[in-house]
């Protein structure tokens, strides 16, 4: 494979350690990974993080990563997921949404060592009645979160993601004394998923004034909520955060633990954050098809684009050669991605371009495996979920 211009680390060490590989492919760049976790760690504050398995989505990394000091646990994002995990040996997983599956819940209430690993989201009676009704009559004991909506209310505004309708402490203790009345469910913890801090760049004066508001209204209220659901059940579980705030959710003694899982792969969309900087570990590689014209390369697949709101940030980005940008009536596309710019002028057919995703897990969605390469240029592949055959919606 022909290098065009100038490289510089970490690109040359991946480009030339996978130069065998055929495109496209994902790659993860090891020292930044693993620097990346010591970094959320260090961010935590002694907080222990639970890792967001939706924002790995390869097994042994999520293993691996819980291997370290600092970590502690999986948060899943499907029953099934979370059987699969269990049985594949994770004593603690925290699903982070309410479940639907029957199937899943049969495997779940069919198994001591499943249940005794796997805690439930609800944010309803609705989601008891639900569990109920899919596991059957009598079911054993089922271990369950309840999830407590975050988000900051302004008058009529929700500025936020929209989870559970709990907000209150008062919303919370209702919930809790009629899950502690029922058979069949054991009550062990609460959580907190501030979107509106985690998830969100500080790109302005406003947004830093907003996160700050929310951060300090957070940090009454979950003390409210806590002590509120504490009456009724002895609570295992204080969860809050994720990787965009890790030092506000850190410095609050009411909780037990935090979540952090795209501050491993670092993609696009946690750069911009005064807090922390970026430091990407998880990108694609494509190959350069054709040259339409001498100032764009066209390269083969790199249609990835992110959920979320459909704007400009979910587009995966050029990031070697520098100088690259999407055609704005193309954009990323499901077979070919045009590219345009003064770094295309040097591209021929064959060369390779390295990209990255807006988020972190759903990148491997679209791969079987990762190569992961080390300091030393040591290439190691591993299964994605995909590549294990594991598909969780």
């Amino acid at each position: 494979m022909r290098h065009t211009g100038e490289v510089s680390e970490p690109y040359d060490r991946l480009l030339q350690a996978t130069s065998d590989l055929d495109t496209p492919f994902a790659v993860i760049d090891e020292p930044s990974l693993w620097a990346n976790a010591d970094d959320l760690v260090r961010r935590a504050g002694g907080v222990p993080i639970r890792v967001a398995s939706k924002s790995v989505r390869v097994r042994s990394i999520v293993e691996r990563a819980l291997q370290r000091n600092g970590f502690a646990g999986v948060m899943s994002y499907s029953l099934a997921e979370s059987v699969w995990l269990a049985d594949n040996g994770v004593d603690d997983i925290l699903l982070a949404y309410p479940t639907t599956s029957r199937s899943a819940l049969l495997d779940l209430v069919a198994d001591d060592r499943r249940r005794a690993a796997i805690t439930v989201m609800v944010d309803s009676t609705e989601s008891l009645d639900l569990i109920d009704a899919l596991a059957g009559p009598g079911h054993p004991p089922v271990r369950v979160c309840i999830d407590v909506d975050s988000s900051l209310k302004l008058g009529r505004a929700h500025l936020g993601v929209r989870r559970s309708p709990v907000h209150s402490a008062n919303h919370a203790a209702a919930l809790a004394s009629a899950i502690v009345a029922r058979d069949g469910f054991d009550l062990v913890g609460v959580m907190f998923y501030d979107a509106q801090i985690a998830g969100l760049p500080d790109s302005s004066t406003a947004v830093r004034l907003i996160k700050k508001r929310s951060a300090a209204e957070l940090l009454e209220r979950r003390g409210r909520v806590v002590a509120a659901v504490g009456e009724h059940a002895r609570l295992e579980i204080i969860n809050a955060g994720g990787t965009g705030s890790l030092e506000v959710t850190g410095a609050d003694p009411a909780i037990t633990e935090s979540t952090g899982g795209s501050g491993l792969f670092s993609p696009t969309l946690f750069d911009g954050y005064d807090a922390f900087t970026s430091r990407p570990s998880a990108y694609f590689v494509l190959s350069v098809v054709r040259k339409p014209a001498p100032d764009i390369a066209t390269l083969f697949a790199g249609g990835y684009i992110a959920s979320g709101p459909t704007n400009k940030n979910r587009q995966p980005v050029a990031v070697w050669p520098a100088g690259l940008s999407p055609i704005v009536t193309e954009g990323a596309g499901e077979v070919q991605t045009p590219l345009k710019g003064d770094a295309a002028l040097s591209l021929r057919v064959g060369d390779r371009v390295i990209m990255r995703h807006a988020k972190a897990g759903e990148m491997c969605e679209r791969f079987d495996d990762v190569a992961v390469v080390g300091a030393n240029g040591r290439t190691e592949m591993l299964a994605t979920y995909r590549g294990e055959g594991k598909n969780f919606g």
